[in-house]
């Protein structure tokens, strides 16, 4: 597809309406991760508190089939919309060194939503769940350290991962990701409301990063792959810490509210 030819269908209006609505679904699915993670910090058991784990709760629901196809067909439409925003997006942005950055972070958000999405279309189909998140990144870590510079491998996927927690904290704090959003299509109450919930919520999103990040480093040093970890274990990490439920509802809070953020930069999102 040309340039122009992808321009003209990231503007047209189904692919806008469809991508917002994905855009909704995506911060669904970390309003339930939020949920999920309150659920470890009370009774420190129950759904892994992560991408797959936040699909299958909602599977888990009296209309869970339909809501599961409704999920999927969400999560993809929000993938394709981030693939022509990676392709073709941003064009708002003047420097072409960020212009660049920011369609590498929309292209790694289309996999993950697709990802997503083709997930909750297998448990929709009756296919199964297939390993938590937390097995999956374990199985590919381990795949890594057998490698012949595995450690150094897992070591620098642990610099990538650590890089984009900083980034994530950094534009909640520097308030960045409001040049991505036209405020004033928003009413004028909730436009304060969309701020906050996005500071808290990138905040908190890079906090969860960056420990994942730290479970890579130490299963590089230890070359032990079940040290490694995604969301959930990122989470179950960190109500482990002395003070460890406060500190995770108060994480949960702010992934929820990322999740919460997600639904009004839908409606706002420059296209």
């Amino acid at each position: 597809m040309s340039g122009n030819k992808a321009r003209q269908v990231r503007h047209s209006t189904a692919v806008q309406v469809l991508g917002r609505v994905g855009m909704g679904c995506y911060g669904l699915v970390y309003l339930l991760i939020g949920y999920l993670a309150v659920r470890i910090a009370i009774g420190g058991g129950g759904q892994e508190a992560d991408g797959r784990g936040a699909i299958t709760e909602v599977g888990s629901t009296p209309l869970g089939g339909v809501l599961l196809w409704v999920l999927a067909a969400g999560l993809v439409a929000y993938g394709l919309w981030q693939a022509l925003l990676a392709a073709v997006g941003y064009t708002w942005i003047d420097k072409q060194r960020q212009r660049v950055a920011k369609r590498v972070k929309s292209g790694a958000r289309c996999l993950v939503g697709i990802s997503l999405g083709v997930y909750a279309a297998r448990l929709a189909a009756g296919a199964g769940e297939q390993g938590s998140g937390d097995q999956k990144q374990q199985e590919f870590t381990a795949r890594l350290l057998e490698l012949p510079a595995g450690p150094f491998l897992v070591i620098v996927a642990a610099v990538i991962v650590l890089g984009v927690a900083v980034a994530s904290v950094v534009n909640g704090v520097r308030r960045s990701f409001v040049r991505d959003l036209d405020l004033s299509s928003l009413p004028s109450g909730t436009r304060r409301w969309v701020e906050r919930l996005g500071r808290i919520g990138y905040v908190a999103r890079g906090v969860v990063f960056g420990v994942v990040a730290v479970l890579l480093g130490i299963a590089a040093l230890a070359h032990d792959a079940s040290r490694s970890g995604g969301l959930d274990a990122a989470l179950r990490t960190l109500a482990a810490q002395p003070f460890g439920t406060v500190l995770l509802i108060v994480v949960a809070a702010g992934v929820a509210a990322f999740g919460a953020y997600c639904f009004g930069a839908a409606r706002a999102q420059r296209g």
